[in-house]
């Protein structure tokens, strides 16, 4: 998989793509992501690689230009690819679309900044607004690491155990993971469940799945949740 990132803060990005499961997974090779400075396509000439403007018909802070963006996507190449703009207005990043972006062999994230984007942005392009919720940020350089770190952890051999994720929240059936446990076996007068200390395997994954449930249901405060056996404690 190959992710190209557009953005006027390339250094936002470059710790992060570094480190972890992430970093290790780019230096092998299994993806591949690029980050790619916006001011690199301004205008020829302009000795402050201006690629923002004032908005039309006033009011406060700058817009970035769409010519600079179009060009820094079309350098990309023809190969065929899904192109985003990191928008609130955009369609809202669930795990059911992390799984369906993590089968596309190229997307590219264009990071917004300022006022925003000129609109034309999404209309030359094609491009697909997505949000990473109904908050707003400075701009779109870490919702675009959220991207990043959700899809890629889907691809085959980034993680060392594929197991692993498919006991993520939201993997199966869209519960959360159930509550997780390690040493010591009481800390404060907490303990353990003792069902997770029995080697019933069993029981322990039966317990799993309510806890799971009965979680979901706290957190979420659904009302259309499934009844659980038990509350998980």
């Amino acid at each position: 998989m190959r992710i190209d990132v557009i953005t006027i803060f390339p250094e936002i990005l470059s710790g992060p793509l570094r480190a972890s499961l992430l970093g290790k997974a780019i230096e092998a090779g299994v993806v591949d992501v690029a980050v790619h400075d916006l001011r690199e396509h301004a205008e020829r000439g302009d000795l402050h690689r201006s690629v923002d403007d004032a908005p039309y018909g006033g009011g406060p802070g700058m817009v970035l230009q769409v010519e600079p963006i179009v060009r820094a996507v079309e350098a990309l190449g023809d190969d065929p690819k899904r192109v985003f703009l990191l928008s609130p207005a955009g369609r809202r990043l669930e795990q059911t679309f992390v799984r369906e972006l993590a089968t596309e062999d190229r997307i590219v994230l264009i990071c917004g900044r300022y006022e925003g984007v000129d609109e034309r942005v999404v209309q030359v392009l094609g491009a697909e607004e997505l949000s990473i919720g109904d908050y707003v940020v400075s701009g779109g350089e870490l919702p675009a690491l959220v991207v990043i770190e959700a899809v890629t952890r889907l691809v085959p051999g980034v993680i060392g155990r594929e197991e692993s994720h498919e006991r993520d929240s939201f993997a199966l059936d869209g519960s959360l993971d159930h509550p997780h446990y390690t040493r010591p076996a009481v800390f404060r007068g907490l303990a353990v469940p003792d069902v997770l200390l029995s080697g019933d395997h069993a029981a322990i994954e039966r317990w799993r799945r309510e806890a799971s449930v009965a979680k979901s249901r706290r957190a979420r405060l659904d009302p259309q949740a499934p009844p659980s056996e038990g509350d998980g404690s």
